[in-house]
């Protein structure tokens, strides 16, 4: 670490005294491995190391930034002079300076919680409970294919900058999941996952594994998909849905995370993913969503995949509001644009590596619970579905139409549960969704559901990050297609 500090004060230095009005020095070293097995057979086992640094500055009032994986002090010298060189030739064409909301200065050290370090455990180790969870799944014999795997990250990060920011932070992150396979034909197939579509994900260590429960849930999925070659498919018509937690996380990420990216507000995802309809007039009077709908962001959320110490700008994580009983009230920021704004930056600038530059990413954006049982919300539907598992999404360019698809549900009527009913999907538009939105689970049935490949930027960026989320109730919506 100290070799670390040494190398961020040479680079900040030599930034300086090249133009720089600020510079900042993030060096990061990440450990990767990621397993899977497929019917019966290990499929992969991919380990890395990855690190390096970059250097960020603002000269003549625009940002530079250069990186580099050689960590000698001829190349962090170089790296910040390029740095510098970039920021002013930037410069040329920019049409007003740069300007930063205030921080806070610390120094610090930040350790994310877990108990077990999975990369203190043995690769054999780790097939061998993938080749139990496989055996598990292979118990049913009308299934045809199965997939389980594991996937681990530590990552160890400082930061350094001119106004005296100096933090260290290691994070540990954990993934696992399983889903299988129901085939009849080519063309007739159904597919169940747990804990969710993408498995589960959070900050912990190995000891996630112990905490999910697939003995007893692979059987029941593998049951299901058997079921859903025979169940009906999802009616076209309009009615009342209810819908699991690890989807609503996703509806949530789509329609609102990514819509209250700041960044994307002002337009510079315009051109990769888009825009958003939350623009800044509507701060603060704007009906986003029922009045039961509270969502805030939280890089503090227990172990959420999205959670940390400090962003990339520095900032300490904190919940910041987003929506308050149904208003929009704020933004996922950097300390840039919240500038634009009038505001403090809300702690959600990250970058995907040493080598990339931070962008304004989701860090946990957790809908509040309510305070119902999944019973009483089925109860509350005379006509309707409950429906369980992402399997599919699409959502327009400024985060207003959307179109949802899940792996399995079950027919509603008179409050309670009926058939099985294959591929439901449902489309809306995100405002008149959320204000239909008239029941929210409990905080028995919430949990911040972890996204492992946010995807953003140019040159493109994976994210990882975090959804707070509980089933829901939505009144009068479109499904079938």
């Amino acid at each position: 670490m100290d070799d670390v500090k040494k190398a961020g004060m040479i680079a900040l230095e030599k930034a300086v005294s090249a133009g720089a009005s600020y510079a900042d020095f993030r060096y990061t070293y990440t450990e990767s491995e990621s397993l899977s097995y497929n019917n019966g057979a290990p499929e992969s086992v991919d380990e890395s190391l990855d690190k390096g640094f970059g250097v960020r500055v603002i000269a003549d009032g625009a940002w530079g930034f250069c990186s580099s994986a050689d960590v000698t002090e001829n190349e962090i010298i170089r790296v910040a002079e390029k740095a510098v060189e970039i920021a002013k030739a930037s410069a040329i064409l920019q049409t007003k300076p740069v300007e930063l909301a205030p921080i806070e200065i610390y120094t610090d050290s930040y350790i994310s919680s877990f108990n077990v370090d999975p990369f203190k455990i043995s690769t054999a180790e780790k097939l061998q409970y993938l080749a139990y969870l496989d055996e598990l799944m292979s118990q049913n014999e009308g299934i045809k294919y199965r997939n389980s795997f594991l996937d681990f990250r530590k990552i160890n990060k400082n930061l350094l900058s001119t106004e005296g920011l100096d933090i260290h932070q290691l994070i540990v992150q954990s993934g696992a999941g399983v889903s299988v396979t129901a085939m009849r034909s080519h063309r007739e197939r159904a597919r169940r996952s747990y804990p969710a579509n993408e498995g589960i994900f959070e900050c912990k260590g190995y000891e996630l594994l112990d905490e999910v429960d697939f003995e007893n849930n692979i059987p029941i999925i593998c049951q299901q998909a058997v079921a859903l070659l025979e169940a009906e498919p999802c009616p076209s018509k309009t009615c009342d849905i209810v819908l699991d937690g690890s989807h609503v996380s996703l509806v949530i990420h789509e329609s609102i995370g990514h819509a209250l990216e700041l960044d994307r507000v002002f337009g510079g995802e315009r051109n990769f993913s888009g825009t958003s309809f939350a623009t800044p007039e509507k701060l603060d009077n704007f009906k986003y969503a029922s009045d039961i709908v509270s969502v805030v962001a939280d890089a503090t959320s227990p172990h959420g995949l999205g959670s940390f110490g400090y962003d990339d700008d520095g900032v300490k994580a904190h919940e910041s509001d987003l929506i308050r009983e149904g208003i929009l009230v704020g933004y996922l920021s950097s300390r840039e644009t919240a500038k634009r704004i009038g505001k403090l930056s809300s702690g959600a600038m990250r970058a995907d590596g040493w080598g990339n530059v931070p962008i304004v990413r989701m860090t946990n954006t957790n809908l509040k619970p309510g305070n119902l049982t999944l019973d009483e919300l089925i109860s509350g539907v005379d006509d309707g579905l409950y429906m369980q598992t992402t399997s599919s999404w699409s959502i327009d360019d400024t985060r207003e139409n959307f179109q949802f698809g899940c792996q399995i549900a079950w027919e509603i009527k008179g409050g309670k549960l009926g058939k099985m009913i294959k591929n439901p999907t449902y489309g809306g538009n995100t405002v008149s969704f959320w204000n239909s939105c008239d029941g929210i689970g409990n905080r028995s049935l919430w949990r911040v559901w972890g996204t492992p490949n946010c995807g953003k930027g140019q040159p493109g960026q994976n994210g990882r990050v975090g959804q707070g989320a509980a089933p829901v109730r939505i009144r009068n919506v479109k499904v079938g297609f």
